[in-house]
């Protein structure tokens, strides 16, 4: 090939180059990382995409200058040259992207492995998902509706299911692990930016799919270490915990939760509903409601509240979360 064809394949490419970096620069693609493994994860990102724009790039320059150097004329129908293959050039093609996807195994092999590793001390959380809810019990026995996690700690998440497939992810933290039932699979973070982030279930996973989130709260140790002192106690009446543990607010509208969901009837109507259906007392309905809930169905609306709760919640916790319904949205 020509000195001249080569500096116009080799200007070609770095266009094609420039076009890809500056696209891959300007769009925020990632989310910010908050942690060791989400650090690692977005250095592995970055290390294929610099390797795609490279190939790329090569690629393009390639197409373009032969469509531009050897395209034929409108009313030329004539057969080009045979040719009979170059092997140098069969040889550097096939060894250059084989070195390159052994450089991203690799490298991804490495990362994998380091995002595994718990250390000798970890903190160890169990992530129990349900339809529509996530529920996280810590080392103490307590359980809570959201996750809290100190900053520079391995945390290791064991996540498991009683229903159906879900999976969980904080994309700030770049770490995803489905919830399988019979299964128990467990994923590490190591937090290292305060702040709150949300946790989302990516399975599909019914009709409350969409709202079934959480957050985890990152704080500083001193934080952390208080927030266990105290029972990690929410504001607000016991009902609001039970409520939140259960991921009511996944299907339900409920004011004084600040929860919008719409899968099932709207709460702050509990005292029209009940009056409609016609089953006794306000707490009377509300209990059968949350145990049976198939006894009665607001008309508009699917059987799609599982049918655990009365197994699940105790007896105490049930009189709770009745009577916070009960209180309404003047709480």
């Amino acid at each position: 090939m020509r000195r001249g064809s080569i500096i116009q394949l080799a200007a070609i490419a770095l266009v094609a180059g420039a076009i890809c970096t500056a696209v891959a620069l300007a769009i925020p693609w990632l989310p910010v990382a908050a942690g060791q493994e989400a650090v690692r994860t977005h250095f592995t990102y970055w290390f294929v995409t610099i390797i795609c724009i490279g190939v790329f790039s090569v690629v393009a320059a390639v197409l373009t200058y032969t469509v531009w150097k050897f395209r034929a004329g409108p009313d030329d129908d004539s057969d080009g040259p045979p040719t009979h293959g170059n092997t140098k050039l069969e040889i550097v093609w096939t060894a250059i992207p084989a070195v390159l996807v052994t450089a991203i195994s690799v490298v991804s092999a490495i990362v994998l492995a380091q995002n595994g590793q718990a250390g000798p001390n970890p903190l160890i959380v169990k992530v129990h998902a349900q339809q529509f809810a996530w529920s996280f019990t810590y080392p103490n026995g307590q359980t809570y509706g959201y996750l809290t996690v100190p900053t520079g700690r391995h945390v290791k998440l064991e996540i498991t299911t009683s229903d159906v497939i879900h999976s969980f992810w904080v994309p700030q933290l770049s770490q995803k692990q489905d919830a399988v039932p019979g299964m128990i699979n467990s994923i590490v973070i190591t937090p290292t930016r305060v702040g709150t982030y949300p946790v989302i279930c990516t399975e599909l996973c019914g009709l409350g799919h969409a709202l079934m989130r959480s957050h985890v709260d990152i704080v500083s140790p001193a934080n952390y270490a208080a927030w266990v002192a105290t029972g990690g106690k929410a504001a607000g009446p016991p009902g609001l915990a039970v409520f939140q543990q259960n991921g009511c607010g996944g299907c339900h509208t409920f004011t004084p939760a600040s929860s919008t969901g719409t899968v099932g009837p709207n709460l702050d109507n509990l005292a029209a509903l009940a009056k409609r259906a016609n089953r006794g007392t306000l707490a009377a309905f509300i209990e059968e409601s949350i145990v049976k809930p198939s006894a009665y169905l607001e008309p508009g609306y699917p059987d799609a509240m599982p049918h655990i709760f009365g197994t699940q919640i105790p007896p105490g916790k049930l009189k709770q979360l009745v009577q916070y319904l009960a209180a309404g949205p003047k709480q």
